[in-house]
């Protein structure tokens, strides 16, 4: 089997597997992206995101997470779920197995709730990817048997995104989220690092022209310019990033427009994502109780109810204590 042909059926597999894209790209270092990585860090716009911090040698050559790599696949995996169709949707998963624990509803009419990001609506995308990229790295290893591999999805030194711009899976858009043709920017990225010398793709094109929707619509002006995010000042960093006993700042609290956990604005108005689909897994599918949380619900919660209702859910990250924090500087 020759490289393309190899090529070729790895990202199919991965396709297969139920990924939205997959792309190749070489080990060549990143180094203009981790200059820039380097210069935010210094800037002080990460916060309180000390991991940001670390391992910049590894974000800056891969081969210093894995010596003998060759390329990098990337991987993007549509999340994208349409609230508005109303419904029960059953709890499940389409990988094998599939495993049934319930009912979720998809909420219908005006909805008044706090908001929650769409990406957190459903299961933690960590451990539904994780397991999609256990299976498709045995599925490599029967194409080549010689393939070795490390596999991340927003958990290792990787520069995620560069990676995906560079592996032709999208671009990096001026609110600094990749945004792909095909379904916008409701996308998670994953990788997985081989030792394999697969035939790398074309770079995607920065197709954002001159719109600028995303800056003008960010509340609190965290896109400081194009494709320059100031954490700090950004609601999901505020929402999720910063621990529970640090305090918002007012004047940021003031324009949190009801986000409890996360924000999509920017993604919101962006016009590429005129493109989003529906996500074929049902695990991203929304909980009702990801949905219809009020400022009452959260300033009475215990925290038996928190760790029921957020069981297996992105939202668990911010803890009990976040989330009241959360709803406290609302109401200041």
């Amino acid at each position: 089997m020759n490289r393309l042909e190899q090529t070729k059926k790895i990202k199919q597999a991965a396709l297969d597997n139920g990924f939205t894209k997959a792309g190749v790209t070489s080990v060549a270092p990143f180094d203009e992206a981790a200059d820039r990585l380097e210069a935010w860090v210094s800037s002080g716009a990460h916060g309180v995101m000390s991991y940001m911090e670390r391992n910049l040698e590894k974000r800056r050559d891969v081969k210093n997470i894995l010596p003998n790599a060759k390329s990098i696949l990337s991987l993007a995996l549509n999340y994208y779920f349409d609230e508005s169709q109303g419904g029960l949707i059953p709890v499940g998963r389409t990988l094998d197995p599939p495993v049934e624990t319930g009912l979720r509803v998809r909420p219908t009419g005006e909805n008044t709730s706090l908001k929650i990001s769409r990406y957190a609506w459903g299961d933690d995308y960590h451990e539904v990817i994780s397991r999609m990229l256990e299976k498709l790295l045995e599925q490599i290893k029967i194409i080549a048997p010689e393939a070795e591999g490390r596999y991340y999805v927003d958990t290792g030194p990787l520069l995620e995104k560069a990676t995906a711009e560079r592996a032709g899976i999208g671009w990096i858009g001026k609110h600094t989220n990749v945004i792909t043709r095909e379904v916008g920017s409701w996308v998670f990225l994953a990788e997985i690092i081989l030792n394999l010398d697969l035939e790398p793709d074309t770079p995607a094109t920065d197709m954002c022209g001159t719109c600028n929707l995303c800056i003008e619509a960010c509340p609190t002006d965290a896109i400081t310019a194009p494709y320059k995010l100031d954490a700090t000042k950004c609601i999901s960093y505020l929402t999720i990033e910063l621990k529970p006993q640090n305090e918002i700042a007012p004047a940021l609290a003031a324009n949190m427009e009801g986000w409890l956990y996360g924000c999509d604005i920017c993604q919101d108005v962006c016009p590429w994502n005129r493109f989003e689909q529906q996500t074929p897994l049902i695990a991203f599918a929304p909980r009702e109780e990801n949905l219809s949380l009020t400022k009452e619900k959260i300033e009475t919660m215990e925290q038996d109810e928190f760790s029921k209702r957020f069981r297996k859910s992105p939202v668990k990250r911010t803890k009990l204590a976040g989330l009241k924090r959360n709803v406290k500087a609302m109401n200041s």
